[in-house]
């Protein structure tokens, strides 16, 4: 459990893709831990596209949804670049509401819409159908990824381990999201898991899909 006072703080570094309903939920939780925990929580961008590229196992439907996942993650990376990494969190929450919540279709005019939500430029949308920042949106993606393996999804979280070191980890996946002191624990217990050498893996079968409350 995190406990102590402000100078006892510590970060936590997510990593999203705007287009997964799991790896939202997670960040709403994240948001939740903020308020009952000593965490602050840091967005990034990786993307789900990369993730598949050059795989054969891609079921036929999702292919047409990675060719469309470029996009937001474009977008999101050129906002972070021109702009700074503290953009990515009320981009992310505007791209999220948009898309998981209203369920409006992926394009220009959600783009538009969650850029002035967020205070940024209209004109990056135009990134969407960019490459201009795809080798700093890899970086992003690899430095996310790499810590805990390319056999997961999104959400990855990092948080620093009790030696220094870095944890990371994917997950928590669940539905609906803790709220409170409920957030707090679930935090806590993560944590705890990840923090356990030699620890790689709890999981159950879903029975029920994306939840956003």
């Amino acid at each position: 459990m995190v406990t102590g006072m402000a100078e006892d703080r510590v970060t936590a570094d997510m990593w999203f893709d705007p287009r997964c309903p799991w790896a939202w939920i997670t960040s709403r939780w994240l948001l939740e831990v903020e308020q009952v925990r000593p965490v602050d929580i840091r967005f990034h961008v990786m993307s789900l596209s990369i993730l598949n590229e050059g795989r054969d196992d891609v079921p036929e439907q999702y292919k047409e949804g990675l060719a469309k996942g470029w996009a937001p993650v474009r977008i999101a990376i050129a906002a972070e670049q021109k702009f700074g990494n503290d953009v990515l969190r009320p981009l992310y929450t505007a791209l999220g509401n948009r898309i998981h919540h209203e369920q409006q279709e992926l394009g220009d005019e959600l783009y538009r819409a969650a850029l002035v939500e967020a205070g940024l430029p209209v004109d990056l949308v135009q990134y969407g159908e960019s490459t201009e920042f795809d080798e700093q949106l890899r970086e992003s993606h690899f430095a996310g990824m790499n810590p805990v393996g390319m056999d997961v999804g999104t959400p990855v979280i990092h948080v620093p381990g009790p030696d220094g070191e870095t944890v990371a980890f994917f997950g928590p996946v669940v539905t609906p999201r803790p709220r409170g002191e409920a957030a707090g624990r679930l935090w806590d217990g993560t944590l705890l898991v990840a923090g356990t050498p030699g620890f790689y893996e709890i999981k159950r079968t879903r029975t029920v899909g994306p939840v956003f409350d």
